[in-house]
This record gives C-alpha cells, sequence and structure tokens, in this order.
C-alpha cells in the first residue's frame, strides 16, 4: 500500500496494511506498526517508533534531531503509542542522551501545528489543540487536555485529567484533576465536567475538591495543607495521587486565585 511518488529505505520496518501516500519520506531506523496510515507529504525520520493504526496527517514530521544545542547526535527516539492521530504539521522531535526517547502514549490526538520537543512524555488519551507547544523533558499524564496555543516551560509537569484554557503560559506544575486559566495561570477548580464523562463517582469527585479546599482556599501554606490532608482526609486513589504529585513537583504547583 505505498504510493510509487514515496520513498521507503529498505531498512525501515513497516508492518502489515500500512498506508503510504504519495511524497512520503521515511528514512532508515524506522519502525510502523500495522494498520497505520501515512498522509502525503509526511516525514517519517531516524529514530521512530509508530504503533498500530495510527493516523499521520500531511506535512507532519516525527523523529527529526532535537533543537538543543547539547544534541551531539546520539542514537535517539521518538515513539508513537498504538491508535494515535498527528493532525496536520505536528512536529516530534527525538531524545537526546538525558533520557534517550521522546515518548507519546496511545489514543492521543495532537492537532494541527503542535510542537512535541525532545524527551517529553506523554500518556495515554491525551488531547493537545491546535498550536499549543511543549518545550523539552516535559510530562504531561493521562487524559490530559491542553486548549489551543497553550506553551508549556521545559521540565513542567501536568497531572492526569486536567484540563488547560487556551493561550495559557504553563511554568508551574499542575496536580491532578486541575482545571487551570485565568492570566497569569492560576487554579480555577476542579475539571469537573470531564471526570464524570470518565466515570469518577460522586464520592470520589467530593474528596478531590476537599484536597484542593485545603490546598488553595483553606489558608495554609502547602506543607501545612498536605500535614493536614494526611490526618483528617481518609485514603483514596485520587487523594493519594494529589499529594503524591504536590510533594513530588521541583518546579512548585500553580497558584491559587488571590
Amino acid at each position: 500500500m505505498q504510493h510509487p511518488l514515496s520513498y521507503v529505505n529498505p531498512e525501515a520496518q513497516i508492518g502489515e496494511n500500512v498506508e503510504i501516500g504519495p511524497f512520503v519520506t521515511i528514512d532508515k531506523n524506522v519502525v510502523i506498526g500495522d494498520g497505520t496510515r501515512i498522509m502525503s507529504n509526511a516525514t517519517i525520520l531516524e529514530g521512530a517508533r509508530i504503533g498500530k493504526n495510527c493516523t499521520i496527517f500531511p506535512g507532519a514530521v516525527v523523529s527529526a534531531i532535537p533543537q538543543d544545542l547539547k544534541f551531539r547526535g546520539e542514537e535517539t527516539t521518538a515513539e508513537i503509542g498504538d491508535n494515535t492521530t498527528l493532525r496536520e504539521y505536528v512536529t516530534v522531535n527525538r531524545g537526546t542522551a538525558s533520557k534517550g526517547k521522546t515518548i507519546v502514549g496511545s489514543n492521543c490526538l495532537l492537532m494541527a501545528y503542535v510542537h512535541i520537543a525532545h524527551d517529553c512524555k506523554l500518556g495515554n488519551n491525551i488531547i493537545i489543540s491546535n498550536s499549543s507547544q511543549i518545550a523539552g523533558e516535559v510530562v504531561i499524564d493521562d487524559y490530559a487536555i491542553l486548549s489551543g496555543g497553550v506553551l508549556c516551560h521545559q521540565f513542567t509537569h501536568i497531572g492526569s485529567h486536567v484540563m488547560i484554557q487556551g493561550g495559557s503560559q504553563v511554568n508551574k506544575d499542575i496536580p491532578p484533576y486541575a482545571k487551570i486559566g485565568h492570566t497569569p495561570i492560576a487554579f480555577a477548580g476542579i475539571n469537573t465536567v470531564g471526570l464524570r464523562r470518565r466515570g469518577f463517582s460522586d464520592e470520589a469527585i467530593a474528596v478531590i475538591q476537599e484536597v484542593y479546599r485545603c490546598i488553595y482556599m483553606a489558608g495554609m501554606n502547602t506543607s501545612d495543607a498536605l500535614r493536614y490532608i494526611d490526618e483528617h482526609i481518609p485514603a483514596t486513589p485520587e487523594r493519594d495521587e494529589i499529594v503524591q504529585f504536590v510533594r513530588s513537583s521541583e518546579r512548585g504547583i500553580v497558584r491559587g486565585l488571590k
């Protein structure tokens, strides 16, 4: 299913039922899983590892070398999970010696003009809207949604089930289940609509709300808030995920509204 006007390096490993459109370039040291569709003018460069049943739209570039002056040509990869869609002109750079790989998980949607820089690690079921730019070594956990034009500073960590308003400039870590907006960015509540769509119970949502009430609205500093949560809010997976995220944050979490 390779168009005669495409180029596929003989060393590339192409799975079954892969569709390769015209003017596609596929370099050496590339692996593409079964059922993936690569549309016209897409470029898949050395080090790409693309899963099954992905769709890569025209103009996308996977596994270009990092835009990092410390890169010295080391062998690294850019890995795309199964059932992930890269829309027009998405760019996913490969890793550096720092992490060795850039990862985009399964069932993700990266809309047009999104950039994923070197050594990022994206989980599963993530949506990143048009023109969002993700700098190097950013971590984005499962089910996060970034609206259009979001700018993520390098090394930031975005938790699971987060919703970030379009045009936000993310320079602090975003804890799980949060809704983020305003300029500069601030905690704006929890992502209740998204959580209910994904089957979270009312009880689980209530615990998340109480945890964030302690962190952002009870007038305590972060250390005191976490200590209070440990002592007064019964353990649940959601409580523990938030507490662990906040405790392990190296950049500090996003501020609350003043």
